[in-house]
């Protein structure tokens, strides 16, 4: 028997899908809709059971040229054509361009007369020409409950919802089918669920007065797909589906560093500010200038030529411009260029989820390079901590998928420890943490700002205190004293001790450096007189040695008189000299 080898054996077959073109859903289903296979859509009234599947219909005509045809058991072809005009859903243009069938079935119990051999052959057939009459691709049958109404006989309502979901997969379209919700059960009849190869379950609900819109993939045969559930949205543009985008963390980053406006903040990191795409967090209590030193992080990013998009859940456009003018960050004028966009609202205007969408729709039209939201801590108002820490996150998320710096301020209350932690609990999934707060001394209060952690780089371990001048925000140098660093008052006491103690170590220095003047001088001085002594000394020898040198030279001038005034005698002549 030949051995198995698993590695050269040839790749399964993927199940084929179908692009729906609905922002989010294809992420969450992995790639569509099963192609040429039936989907239920199910859900209460008001979910936009009828909107998904005529967007459906749309996105697949405009984005990836598939006709489509729309069979609609309860409302005409005119009310469902005007219903969907508000979202940019033109179908009469699409009707008239033969890529789409819209057909209106009219079904009245009252005109039903069941008999055993009742069944669906005539919309079969209706349904089969209007597919083939523009070479459809996709099908939506809205809503199921309409067409079975008149089948009270359960056997035959069963055996007719299985031949019609055989007969959608032999005619290989891809079919989306609305259906109420039940009583305990997906749908109506309780069969639609298991003959459906997926269902996708719509849920619309109110909690602490707030609408909320959920999805959840019930089931899918064949393929891998998100099974939580996600937030989906109604908007002017359809509908959206909100999953967590980075659930693999795989995207990219950069090395670039971005300024955070005040200069001494940037000096407290090792590479002079943070990266460029990082998420960055100031939290503090009431009253430490987060708002400030956000706004000083927009001017730089603004002044470098990039955007930014300010979302303000406190202040006015207006007041933000003329408070932040006070201390000298210029926001009116970036606001003029174009590069920076405020957004200010009330968080309880809109639910979280549609706060989510209102910043991808904002970042997709103005395309920032840095996003503000000034404080998150205000969306508490509108979610609890769980819900608000899900939609941070995947705020979080996207950002750093699109390569855009986040910059969150948050409120922190409390002593202590507490004030280490923010409400929303997302200080863990920043990459930059900055902590101002309250340091209060003897009758005063002053502000002091530390580093908590900056993934990636070195930094500053040092607390800080800052004022905020006129001039912007300004760091002090830091203070030491004998129980610690010292603030406000006290710090200007320890610099007066400081500067006296630094005056008198400098007079000190200049008593000695007389002192060491008046003994060089001094000492000069005796050397002087010691020279002028050994001068005279040495004159005095110098004279001595000149008169010795004329003594020995008269000495020798008078021997050599003695010897020319008396010259030697000759001697006599010896033996045989002849005399002269």
């Amino acid at each position: 028997m030949q051995e198995y080898n698993s590695s050269v054996a040839p790749a399964l077959p993927q199940l084929p899908k179908a692009l729906t073109g609905i922002e989010g859903l294809d992420e969450i289903t992995d790639g569509g809709l099963p192609q040429g296979r039936p989907t239920l859509i199910c859900g209460s009234a008001g979910c936009g059971k009828t909107l998904m599947g005529i967007e459906f219909l749309v996105r697949g005509i405009q984005e990836y040229n598939e006709p489509g045809v729309l069979m609609a058991f309860e409302e005409t072809g005119e009310e469902l054509a005007a219903n969907v005009a508000s979202l940019g859903f033109d179908l009469k243009a699409l009707q008239d361009s033969k890529m789409l069938r819209l057909d209106h079935v009219h079904v009245d119990r009252s005109e039903i007369e069941e008999t055993g051999e009742y069944d669906l052959e005539g919309l079969f057939i209706r349904l089969g020409y209007a597919i083939d009459s523009i070479g459809a691709k996709r099908v939506v049958l809205d809503t199921i409950e309409a067409l079975f109404s008149g089948f009270p006989n359960q056997a035959v309502l069963r055996s007719e919802i299985r031949r019609l979901f055989r007969w959608l997969k032999d005619k290989g379209v891809t079919t989306v089918i609305t259906a109420e919700r039940g009583d305990g059960t997906l749908t109506r009849q309780g069969l639609e669920e298991y003959v459906s190869d997926c269902v996708i379950l719509l849920d619309n609900r109110v909690i602490d007065q707030i609408t909320t819109r959920r999805l959840r993939i019930v089931k899918y045969r064949g393929s891998t797909h998100g099974t939580n559930e996600y937030p989906y949205l109604i908007t002017e543009d359809g509908i959206s589906v909100l999953p967590v985008t980075s659930l693999r963390l795989d995207h990219q980053v950069s090395n670039n560093i971005m300024s955070s406006g005040v200069p001494a903040l940037d000096d407290m990191f090792g590479m002079g500010g943070f990266y460029q795409g990082s998420s960055v967090l100031i939290t503090g209590t009431a009253g430490t200038a987060k708002t400030t030193l956000a706004a000083s992080f927009a001017e730089k990013t603004c002044e470098q030529g990039q955007r930014c998009l300010f979302f303000a859940f406190e202040e006015s456009p207006q007041q933000l411009l003329r408070n932040m003018q006070s201390v000298s960050v210029d926001l009116k004028s970036h606001v003029a260029s174009g590069l920076l966009r405020i957004e200010a609202s009330r968080p309880t205007i809109n639910g979280l989820e549609q706060h989510l969408v209102t910043l991808h729709r904002l970042v997709k039209e103005f395309k920032p390079d840095a996003v503000i939201i000034d404080p998150i801590t205000n969306l508490i108002t509108v979610g609890n901590i769980a819900e608000v820490r899900s939609m941070l996150t995947r705020l979080i998320d996207f950002l750093k998928v699109s390569g855009i710096t986040a910059y969150f301020t948050a409120l922190v209350s409390g002593r202590g420890q507490q004030q280490e932690m923010t409400d929303e609990g997302v200080s863990s999934l920043v990459d930059t943490w900055i902590s101002v707060r309250d340091l209060e001394g003897i009758g005063e209060r002053n502000r002091g700002l530390s580093i908590l952690k900056s993934r990636g780089m070195a930094h500053s371990n040092q607390v800080r205190e800052f004022l905020v001048t006129d001039r912007g925000v300004e760091l002090l140098e830091v203070v030491v004293g004998p129980t610690g660093i010292v603030t406000g008052a006290s710090r200007l006491t320890q610099q007066l001790q400081e500067h006296a103690q630094t005056l008198a170590a400098q007079q000190e220095a200049d008593r000695r450096d007389r002192e060491l003047e008046r003994r060089r001088r001094v000492l000069e001085a005796n050397i002087a007189n010691l020279r002028t002594e050994f001068e005279s000394v040495e004159e005095e020898l110098r004279q001595i040695n000149s008169h010795e040198q004329t003594r020995q030279q008269t000495l020798a001038s008078g021997h050599q008189r003695i010897a020319a005034a008396n010259p030697p005698r000759r001697n006599a002549p010896t033996a045989g000299e002849n005399p002269k």
